[in-house]
C-alpha cells in the first residue's frame, strides 16, 4: 500500500508570524513603530502569549523586528529603504535627474491618488487630513523653512500612498521618501523665485485632497498629474530663463570686458 506524506498542522506561532508580516507589509505597523504589548496582541490574535512570543522571536531573527530591554518590540527602521545613501547622494547631486524623478512621481503618485480615492477608509482619510492640515499650516507661514515644508509635503503624499492599500506602491514610496524630500527641497527653492508659485502649489494640493475626500479617483489622478506637470513646467521655464540670463551676461562681457559675470 502506497504511503502518503503526513499532513502537518501549521504551528500557531507560524500563523501569528504570517499575520504580523502582513501587518508590516500593509502599513498597519510602520517602520520604527512600537508594537502593542504582548498581552494585548495575544488577546487580539486569540493565541497564547508563548505562541505570540515565539512568532515575535522569529521575526526578530529575520530582521523585521527588534526588541529593547524593558522597552518593548519595534519594527525596524530600514523596512522599505530600498534606496541606499550612496545612490541618494548621487541622484541628489545631479540636476539632470530631477526631471526623471518628476516623471516617475507623476506615474507613481497618480496611481496612488487614484486608489486612495477608491479605497481609503475613514482612518486613512483622517491620517491624510492630519498631514494636509500640517502642510496648510506651513503654507500660512510667510517665511517657512524649506526642509520643514518638504517633509510635510512628502508626508502628505506618503499618507496618500498608504491609503491606496497596495503594498508595492506603499513600499516603493517609502523607499523613495528621503529622495522625494530632497527633490521637493530643491524644487521649492527654485519655484519660490516666482512669487505666484506658493498659492498655486497650495491650490493644487487642495484639489488633490478634495478629490480623495470625495472618493473621485479620476479627478484625484488628474490632480496629482496637474501638480507634478506644473512643477516640471515651472522648473523647465526657470532653466530656460537662467540660460537666457547667462547668454545676456556673456554678450555684455564681450561688449564690455570689464563687466563681471557675478
Amino acid at each position: 500500500m502506497m504511503k502518503y506524506p503526513r499532513v502537518k498542522q501549521p504551528r500557531i506561532s507560524d500563523m501569528v508570524m504570517q499575520q504580523l508580516e502582513s501587518m508590516i507589509l500593509d502599513g498597519t505597523f510602520n517602520p520604527g513603530q512600537k508594537l502593542p504589548p504582548e498581552r494585548e496582541l495575544a488577546i487580539q490574535f486569540e493565541v497564547s502569549r508563548p505562541s505570540l512570543r515565539e512568532a515575535i522571536q522569529k521575526l526578530v531573527a529575520r530582521g523585521f523586528l527588534y526588541s529593547r530591554q524593558g522597552g518593548g518590540t519595534y519594527v525596524v527602521e530600514e523596512i522599505g529603504h530600498s534606496f541606499s545613501d550612496p545612490l541618494l547622494q548621487l541622484l541628489s547631486s545631479h540636476d539632470e535627474f530631477k526631471y526623471d524623478l518628476l516623471e516617475f512621481r507623476d506615474a507613481l503618485e497618480g496611481v496612488s491618488a487614484y486608489y486612495a480615492a477608491l479605497r481609503s477608509t475613514p482612518e486613512d482619510k483622517q491620517r491624510i487630513t492630519q498631514h494636509f492640515d500640517s502642510l496648510l499650516a506651513i503654507y500660512e507661514n510667510m517665511d517657512p523653512e524649506l526642509e520643514a515644508e518638504a517633509e510635510a509635503d512628502a508626508a502628505f503624499h506618503l499618507a496618500i500612498a498608504e491609503a491606496a492599500h497596495n503594498v508595492i506602491l506603499l513600499h516603493t514610496m517609502r523607499g523613495l521618501f528621503n529622495l522625494l524630500k530632497e527633490s521637493i527641497v530643491a524644487n521649492l527653492s527654485n519655484l519660490f523665485e516666482k512669487r505666484e508659485s506658493r498659492p498655486l502649489l497650495k491650490a493644487q494640493h487642495q484639489a488633490l485632497y478634495d478629490a480623495i475626500m470625495n472618493a473621485d479617483p479620476e479627478r484625484a489622478q488628474q490632480a496629482a498629474h496637474e501638480h507634478l506637470a506644473f512643477v516640471e513646467d515651472s522648473l523647465l521655464e526657470l532653466s530656460r530663463m537662467e540660460t537666457r540670463k547667462e547668454r545676456a551676461l556673456r554678450r555684455a562681457r564681450v561688449l564690455n570686458p570689464s563687466t563681471s559675470l557675478i
